[in-house]
């Protein structure tokens, strides 16, 4: 026997457990905080499935758009007089209006560095023709132009975090505390998605939108300004993006940091992808499952492996829905 074999042999242990009785234990409090963090996954994925739906580009820069929004969130905190460490004593009405004014300056940011993403980094390349492999290299260089950017100007550390809503349980499902950010974050994950659903279905934009998606070519001779829906396009994925931002700082304890869009960027992309990329409904419902089954995961199988679980989920869906659970394109979307 090769003495080298012999700290693996001597192992008793198994490498991987699975706690039945954990997951259980703890179903309904990982189904409600899942949901919560779907809630987050599913406003970044619409930005995907958006760009994806209208222009084949997988935008692997959203990530940074969604972190560009999260310091945009703490700026705003700050700006308006709060600092990191206890919790302010605010009176219901004051809350709103703070997350308010932060939720629109952190979409405001992220949908101008959007805007202007499309403008400097896709737009001279969509004028040159240049092949969708060119596109998805410059969106990753542009995700670490950002990234970078971030960090001379913040530094590496994390900002320290500002609260100004302290989790407190509002009722129980089956024993689970319910807690107002969770009330929040689904609630405002849902009404969102619902408002971006509207909008690309209901109105005359959006049917511009959903027709560049199907045939860009056709919809020019249309009449559709093909340039106009592009950047609305972005526009709309970077506010969601700047909304997400706010709901991940209220419920993730720590602070924005230059790199935290890059694990949180893959999963969105992930629950896109999940759901059926370049689809509105499969982007919701792929950002609910993907943070189901990361709890899920988390008590079955260890903390360690809460991110393998979810990525080995979406390989074994594609593996038999190889287009996602609901699998409808963008410009096929039903009126």
């Amino acid at each position: 026997m090769y003495p080298a074999m012999t700290p693996f042999l001597a192992q008793s242990e198994p490498w991987i457990e699975f706690d039945v009785a954990g997951l259980a234990e703890q179903f309904w409090n990982n189904t409600v905080d899942g949901l919560a963090l779907g809630g987050i996954y599913a406003l970044v994925a619409l930005g995907y499935t958006l760009v994806y739906g209208v222009l084949k580009l997988i935008n692997f820069a959203h990530s940074e758009v969604f972190v560009v929004g999260a310091f945009a969130t703490w700026l705003t905190f700050y700006g308006l007089g709060f600092r990191a460490g206890a919790t302010p004593v605010l009176s219901v009405f004051e809350i709103i209006l703070f997350l308010a004014i932060a939720c629109i300056a952190a979409m405001a940011v992220s949908g101008g560095t959007a805007v202007l993403l499309e403008r400097v980094a896709y737009r001279p390349l969509r004028k040159r023709n240049a092949p969708r492999l060119v596109f998805l290299i410059t969106a990753i260089g542009a995700s670490f132009a950002i990234q970078q950017t971030l960090r001379l100007i913040f530094g590496l550390n994390q900002q320290p975090q500002i609260r100004l809503l302290q989790p407190e349980p509002l009722f129980r499902i089956f024993g689970a505390p319910v807690t107002n950010i969770h009330v929040i974050l689904f609630v405002a994950a849902v009404l969102l998605w619902y408002v971006a659903d509207h909008f690309v279905n209901r109105t005359r934009l959006g049917r511009g939108i959903r027709a560049v998606a199907q045939d860009p070519d056709t919809a020019t001779l249309m009449g559709v300004n093909k340039e106009r829906v592009i950047v609305v396009t972005f526009l709309v994925g970077g506010l969601l993006a700047g909304a997400a931002a706010l709901f991940y700082m209220m419920r993730i304890p720590q602070g924005a940091i230059y790199n935290g869009g890059f694990l949180l960027g893959i999963k969105a992309f992930t629950a896109a992808v999940l759901g059926g990329i370049g689809n509105l409904r499969g982007a919701l419902l792929g950002g609910f499952l993907l943070g189901l089954v990361e709890n899920y995961g988390q008590s079955l199988f260890g903390g360690e492996w809460k991110d393998i679980v979810a990525f080995v989920v979406l390989i074994v869906v594609l593996m038999f829905r190889p287009t996602g659970i609901l699998g409808e394109s963008l410009g096929k979307a039903r009126v």
